[in-house]
């Protein structure tokens, strides 16, 4: 008999008890003050820590522009601090593994950005907007039996 008397979404939130308000995101920071983070992109699995510093982002204990040699994949990494206007003003700290250079660079690149939400919490609309908070789910497709990759044919022959 009460769902016949419900005519909008508000009272229908009112029955459930819930309230129709935004979730609130807060910060979170580790016991030493730092943001950590976890990004994936294909097979790499980035780890990150962000936390204050001069703008300094080493990956696998190496300078970034060590490790990424190609300007193409440092531009990839540096995305998110240029969308928030934050270049120099934290130091990142990463570990990453699995995957060849190009996954890994978005692997920390969604790491990052995780960390950039998670230490300002303001931030999350500007990153989202650009997306990269968006964990990019396309991987290489498995071969199947019966082809030679996972949708090349072998070589028809006619005789």
């Amino acid at each position: 008999m009460a769902e016949e008397n419900i005519k909008s979404l508000e009272e229908l939130g009112e029955v459930a008890g819930t309230s129709s308000q935004a979730p609130v995101h807060e910060q979170k920071l580790d016991e030493h003050g730092r943001a950590y983070a976890t990004g994936k992109r294909k097979n790499a699995i980035a780890r990150v820590w962000l936390k204050p510093g001069k703008g300094q982002i080493i990956v696998n204990k190496k300078d970034y522009r060590e490790y990424f040699a190609r300007p193409v994949l440092q531009m990839i990494l540096r995305q998110p601090l240029a969308a928030a206007d934050r270049r120099d003003q934290y130091d990142i700290m990463c570990t990453v593994k699995g995957g060849g250079l190009s996954g890994q660079a978005g692997a920390v690149r969604h790491g990052i950005s995780k960390a950039l939400t998670y230490y300002e919490p303001e931030l999350r609309p500007v990153l989202k907007k650009g997306g990269f908070l968006t964990r990019d789910a396309r991987v290489v497709e498995r071969k199947k039996y019966g082809k030679r990759k996972a949708r090349r044919s072998f070589q028809f022959s006619k005789r």
